[in-house]
Order: structure tokens, then sequence, then C-alpha cells
């Protein structure tokens, strides 16, 4: 049976099938695109841009979770900074007092090491003074006390500290040994004795001559030596007592 239709702009449309929905198909249309594309260099690029899209948003990710680590240590290393900035200020200070203290000890030292330096001397030249033979003058011919050496400037421009001292360093004292003899030979002896001394170096004769004293003919001489620090050997304690009445 044929059937016309004469009504105008009415059309019959055909019946779907499975359940006579109104859905897109999207996989056909996906597949007609796909079919009428017949460029490979065309399918390419779109594959490119596709994955240079999810290379970006890969790396975006990994470059976020990155900065967020460095943030969190950055944070950390800020909140141990403060913390122990306090501790280091405590301990540098503490350094500076203990190296002040060590060498004013050192320096203490070093003025504590004069003190028996004369005593020494004039023991030795009192014990090597031969017969007939009587001093005039036995005086000190330069600076006991020699300028210490100043330390170089830190670089960092803080105040600098102490000057560096050595203890075991003892001055070098110079003499002037004035005298008279009856007897040439003593003063030859008295010069052999110094020399021998372990505290006494360098004995030279400047000068000696004839003098008048009391109407006798003497040798007047004039000595130069120096101090000298003696082996440990030759320096002996002996206890100190006092009579308790």
């Amino acid at each position: 049976m044929i059937e016309i239709n004469l009504l105008p702009g009415t059309t019959s449309k055909p019946r779907r099938g499975g359940g006579g929905g109104g859905g897109v198909d999207f996989a056909g249309a996906a597949a007609s695109l796909v079919s009428g594309v017949k460029d490979p260099f065309l399918l390419g690029a779109a594959g490119s841009a596709l994955l240079s899209a999810v290379l970006i948003a890969l790396m975006f990710w990994y470059q976020r979770g990155q900065t967020q680590d460095v943030n969190r240590q950055l944070d950390v290393a800020i909140a141990d900074s403060t913390r122990y900035t306090a501790v280091i200020r405590e301990k540098r200070r503490a350094e500076a007092e203990r190296d002040s203290v060590v060498r004013q000890v050192e320096l203490i030292k070093s003025f504590d090491s004069k003190r028996f330096v004369w005593p020494h001397l004039m023991d030795e030249v009192s014990r090597a003074l031969p017969p007939y033979t009587w001093l005039t003058t036995v005086q000190q011919t330069n600076n006991m006390t020699a300028a210490a050496p100043q330390n170089a400037p830190p670089a960092d421009g803080k105040k600098p500290g102490l000057p560096e001292v050595d203890s075991t360093a003892v001055p070098r004292v110079r003499m002037k040994i004035v005298g008279n003899t009856v007897d040439i030979q003593a003063l030859t002896r008295f010069m052999k004795l110094l020399e021998a001394s372990p505290f006494i170096e360098n004995v030279q004769l400047e000068k000696s001559s004839i003098v008048l004293i009391d109407g006798k003919e003497v040798t007047e001489f004039t000595l130069t030596a120096s101090y000298q620090e003696p082996d440990p050997s030759a320096i002996k304690t002996v206890p100190v007592s006092l009579a308790v009445r």
C-alpha cells in the first residue's frame, strides 16, 4: 500500500532502533571525522600537540611538587638559623673571653720570668770574682722590656685581641762590668769563669788601662756580657723554710 503526504513541510522521520532515545553517537562522529582526514602530516601534528600538552601538564605538576619541597626546606632552615643564632653568638663571646684570659696569663708569665734574671747574674758575677779584684759598676746597657708584637688586624673588621706573647722567651739582658784588679791574670781568670757560667755568655773585654788608686797602679777593666737562658738541669730549687718563734 502506498501512502502519499499531501501536507507541505512535513516529512516522515525514520525510526531509530535500540530504544528510540535522542542521544548523540560520539563514536560514530569520531570515526567519520577520522575517516574524513586523509593527510598523515595533519594526524602527526595533532598527535604531537596532544603529547606536548600531556608533557607540559606532567612537568608543571612535578615542578610544583619540587617548589613545595624547597619551600618547606627553606622554612626549616630559617627556623634553625633563628634558633641557633643566639647559641653561636654566646659561643663566640665565650671563645673571645677564653683567648683574652689565655693571652693575659701568658703575658703575666713573661713578666714573671724576669724576676730571677738579675739575682742569677749577680750571684754568678760574685762567684766568679777572683781575689785582689773588686768591681765598681755593674749595670744594664739595654732596655729589658721589649715591645710585644701586635697581631695583624682581622679581615672581618673586629677589634683585635691582645698581643701574642711567648712566655718561654727570657729577655736578653746585656750588662757592663767595670772593676779593678792588681793582677792581670786575675782578669783573665774572671772572664773565663764568667763565660763558663750557664747564665752568662758573650763575655768581651771592652777596654783596660792602668790607673792610680791611693798611689798604686792597678788595672781598670770594662767587660760586656749577656744573659742567656740556662739549661733546666742547671737550675736547682730548694724549699724555703721560715723559723717560727
